[in-house]
Formats: C-alpha cells, structure tokens, sequence
C-alpha cells in the first residue's frame, strides 16, 4: 500500500484509517494531539458549499468518520469545532463548545469563517480542504493551537498572517515561538489559473523578490502555475516565524489523489479531507 511519509510527516494506518502525523508536533505529543485525514474512502463534508442541506445518510457517514478519526488518535469526536469556510479572512476565538452533545458542525457561530484559534484544552479545531491549504499553527509556550483554511482567495486576503497577528493579539503569542504546519494540498505543479488570477496574484504580491518564482507562465498570455504554498511561507517568515517552524508536509493533493480528495480531480461530487487539532487535557 502506497505510503506518503516523508521527513516531515508519517503516514499511519489504523485498520482502514489513515491519517497523516507532522514528525515535529509528536515531538509535544504530551500537550497537543493532530492529524490530517487520507483515504478516498472517507468523506468529512457535513455541509454543502451552496449551503443546501447535507442529505442524512452522507451527513450521517461524515459523522462516523469523524469518530474513526478522532477514536484512532484517542480524541472524543463530541469535542470537535469546525469552521464554515467561505474563502474568506475571517478568524474567530473559540472559547468553549456550542453544542452539548455534538460536535459543532454548521453552527451560526462559525459561519463565514476560515480560522479558529483557542487556548482550551480538549477542543478539536476542524477544517477541511480538496486542494486548498490547511494551516495548523501551535504555540508550545503559550499554549495556543490554530486550525486555518487558506484557499487560493484566503491567501490573496493573507489569512495565513491574520491568524498569527490575533494569536498575538489575544493571547500574546510571540513569533518566534509560533509554528506553522501546512497540511497537504494542490502544488505549483498543478495550481494552473487563466489571466485573471494570475493578475490578481501578481498585483498582491509583485513586491515579493520571488515572484518569479511564484508565478510560472506555462502556456504564452494563457496559462500560468502559482505557488501558494511559498506565498505562505514567505508571508509567514517575513512576520516574524523563524523559517525552522514552518514545516510543509511536501505532499500535493493532486499527485496524490489515489488518497487524498482533489476538486480538480474529482470536479463535481467532491469529497473532503480534514485537518484535526487540540491541546490535550
């Protein structure tokens, strides 16, 4: 069976669970818990993007792979939070649970939201993503976890860096003591956009020394490869995150598509990975 462990991540089975762990963050394996799902097999959706109901039996499955997940890394699946995402730079502080006896699943609290930060011990921050990227952030001295959803929009809105300037706001997080993980996603070599993107990208960041590095012309004034992945990492290194603290799994959805969900592979009908996170008790 194909195995997507690398210098940063392992990739760990649990009878037909898989998930990927950051090698660095089992590293504090006594204060946080983490892990990316993978398997084509699972589907994290609990909401539909045009915000039409889930139907019960999809819903219902989303549910039981959450549990298999958090089971499989010792969490309760009841403690989970996840955000709504929009695309959007929107970032909220999570302070206990909503739900009593659920977890937080489409929730008003969370709507049009893309980041959640706490500093409660036992909360499962959520996100998910079939290309875009997942943030996980942690703090190991101030004891602050972040679960951040940046898209191809989110990254033009530079979430990446809002996230670390309200953990720093609310909580007094320092930089460089900040991590940053960045959970698989689509690469350069398969993020192509038309014109319009790439005009949008080379506006936002044509002060960037690497832009060039960035933006690729592949097809003459038609088509173009963009790096969002080194956007973050810059954005974040130029915030003060020491470059050691900013590990990347190196896994491209799209490559990997065998294992984990890809819109632009799957199209319509796609399913969602999920990055799970939380301070232990």
């Amino acid at each position: 069976m194909k195995n997507l462990s690398n210098d940063n991540v392992i990739h760990k089975k649990d009878g037909d669970i898989q998930y990927l762990q950051f090698k660095k963050l089992l590293e504090y394996k006594s204060l946080i818990n983490h892990a990316y799902s993978l398997g084509l097999d699972r589907n994290y959706r609990t909401a539909r993007a045009n915000k039409k109901s889930l139907p019960k039996e999809k819903y219902e499955k989303a549910i039981n792979d959450y549990k298999a997940l958090c089971d499989s890394i010792e969490e309760n699946y009841i403690n989970i939070v996840k955000t709504n995402q929009e695309h959007t730079a929107n970032i909220k502080v999570v302070t206990k649970k909503i739900n009593k006896n659920e977890p937080d699943f489409n929730v008003e609290e969370y709507l049009n939201t893309d980041g959640i930060i706490t500093n409660k011990k036992e909360l499962v921050l959520a996100t998910t993503n079939a290309d875009c990227i997942l943030l996980l952030l942690f703090d190991p001295i101030k004891k602050v976890i972040a679960n951040v959803h940046s898209g191809w929009k989110g990254t033009l809105q530079k979430i990446s860096v809002k996230a670390v300037d309200k953990m720093i706001e609310e909580f007094g997080c320092n930089c460089k003591d900040i991590q940053c993980y960045i959970c698989p996603s689509i690469r350069k070599c398969h993020f192509e956009v038309e014109k319009d993107v790439k005009t949008m990208f080379e506006s936002e960041f044509r002060n960037l020394k690497q832009i060039g590095d960035i933006i690729e012309e592949k097809i003459p004034n038609k088509k173009w490869n963009i790096d969002t992945v080194l956007i973050n990492q810059i954005l974040l290194e130029q915030r003060g995150l020491k470059k050691e603290n900013i590990i990347d799994s190196k896994i491209c959805s799209v490559c990997n598509c065998d294992l984990i969900h890809s819109y632009r592979v799957e199209k319509q009908g796609y399913g969602l990975n999920t990055a799970i996170i939380s301070l232990k008790g």
